[in-house]
């Protein structure tokens, strides 16, 4: 579906709500979505935000414990 408004589904239900480019609300589908997720991880490594920086050094991003825990590899 590439224009789900058209059929008056809710903003809520999209799956790109407010884009960090345009602050429009889309759905977004296969190919563009890898895109658009690179996009978003390479501006927040652009912009030195914490969330960049943990996705580049290939550690934990969420919160986790990462003393005792995940030892055995890094996560991307």
């Amino acid at each position: 579906m590439t224009n789900p408004r058209q059929y008056k589904i809710p903003y809520r239900f999209l799956n790109r709500q407010k884009d960090i480019k345009d602050g429009k609300c889309s759905q977004v589908t296969s190919n563009n979505l890898e895109m658009k997720l690179r996009e978003d991880l390479e501006l927040l490594k652009r912009i030195r935000a914490h969330r960049g920086l943990r996705h580049y050094w290939g550690l934990l991003l969420r919160g986790q414990h990462t003393k005792t825990t995940g030892r055995r590899s890094r996560r991307s």
